[in-house]
């Protein structure tokens, strides 16, 4: 494991299969901000875990041995405020996939779910985001919203943004803040406030959350980073 920085973010991991862990820290590791402090197999492991170190993000099988369905998460929304919770799990089932979010988690990502799908997921719930696996988005997020109609998983037309509100709105989804955004697309942080408000304005969204459904809907978390 890497040492641990004031700087790092640091990562419980917890799931029952090794091949499966070896493959998220050998992900992980690649990256020099974050930092595996912990790495778990039984619910009950990753409660204690996370109350010891007290990390910035869990990243959870729901299948795991110990997670006495979704008791645990519940624990750890009342006792871990301070950590946000992504959900590993084969299931794409809608019901379940609500009742996973009720308990607070800030991410859901399936086994299958790609490395960079994971690697944005983290980057997205460090920073006060939602992350949903594309796969099971659309399924969430009921016709009608943002003006989809028709056939379930339809999305909604986006001509009227340019490409470049259309790529702020991505990167804020994602959880960067209008800094980071405009250091990363080379412009002001007040041209990004404009480009923000011209795009919220056009598709009549106004909170984070809004923004964060919107680009679920049309799948531009699948794409890698800038």
């Amino acid at each position: 494991m890497r040492n641990v920085t004031d700087e790092c973010i640091q990562i419980v991991i917890g799931d029952g299969h090794p091949m499966f862990v070896d493959g998220i820290r050998a992900l992980l590791h690649s990256i020099e901000t974050l930092s595996i402090v912990a790495e778990v197999s039984t619910g009950s492991a990753a409660y204690r875990s996370i109350m010891e170190f007290s990390p910035r993000i869990a990243i959870l099988d729901s299948a795991m041995a110990g997670m006495r369905g979704l008791a645990i998460l519940d624990q750890l929304r009342a006792d871990a405020e301070g950590t946000a919770i992504i959900i590993l799990s084969d299931c794409e089932e809608t019901t379940y996939v609500h009742r996973v979010l009720a308990t607070g988690v800030r991410g859901y990502l399936l086994k299958r779910s790609t490395g960079s799908s994971i690697i944005e997921a983290v980057h997205a719930v460090s920073r006060g985001g939602l992350y949903l696996d594309p796969a099971v988005a659309a399924q969430i997020i009921p016709t009608g919203v943002f003006g989809v109609s028709g056939p379930a998983g339809a999305k909604p037309a986006v001509r009227a943004l340019t490409e470049r509100e259309r790529e702020v709105l991505r990167l804020i989804a994602l959880g960067f803040t209008n800094k980071e955004v405009a250091g990363r697309l080379g412009i002001t942080t007040k041209s990004i406030e404009t480009y923000k408000t011209r795009a919220t304005e056009k598709l009549d969204i106004h909170s984070r959350a809004k923004i964060v459904q919107y680009a679920m809907v049309q799948g531009w978390l699948e794409s890698p980073l800038p």
